[in-house]
């Protein structure tokens, strides 16, 4: 199991203006976070924070590569990843997000990035991901092949069509 305390960063004991924190993610960091989207990857984040008077400006950069499931074949794939993010933090009496400014209880003043860049990454996944041409599993592609053929053979059946459903064939015609 990955620890993931590396990622959390103390904001009071930041003594430059600006501070670069790099690190390199694999599948213990999905695994630790358990989350449903993304269950394996290889990550390389680079957070850049920039000290200002009142609020702490972080600029994230992730690449790499996460293994998502194909939408047409559900096979594992690999998906490219590349995100680039920014977050306002600022010191308060009480934890809050709104939008991108999360308020931080100053007497703390740690900030986790573990679920951020979880988040980060998961919003960079294209919302459809299938596999390139030729790539999907051939035996599931068979099937759905055959799926199609036998619901687009429906359509042109010589059945009769009951009359109450015979006035939406004219939808498409105008």
């Amino acid at each position: 199991m990955c620890s993931l305390e590396h990622l959390k960063i103390d904001l009071k004991r930041l003594t430059a203006e600006v501070t670069t924190l790099e690190y390199d993610l694999d599948n213990s960091f999905f695994e630790a976070l358990d989350g449903s989207e993304v269950k394996q990857g290889t990550l390389h984040v680079s957070v850049s924070i920039r000290k200002a008077t009142g609020f702490f400006d972080l600029q994230f950069h992730s690449e790499g590569t996460v293994t998502v499931t194909c939408d047409r074949c559900l096979d594992d794939m690999e998906q490219p990843i590349e995100a680039d993010n920014r977050l306002v933090v600022k010191l308060g009496a009480v934890y809050s997000e709104e939008d991108d400014v999360i308020t931080l209880p100053e007497d703390e003043g740690i900030l986790d990035t573990s679920w951020l860049i979880y988040e980060f990454v998961v919003l960079a996944i294209p919302i459809k991901h299938v596999h390139a041409p030729g790539k999907c599993n051939p035996a599931m592609s068979q099937v759905l092949e055959e799926l199609s053929a036998d619901r687009s053979s429906d359509e042109v059946s010589d059945q009769p069509i009951d009359p109450r459903w015979s006035a939406l064939l004219n939808l498409n015609k105008e």
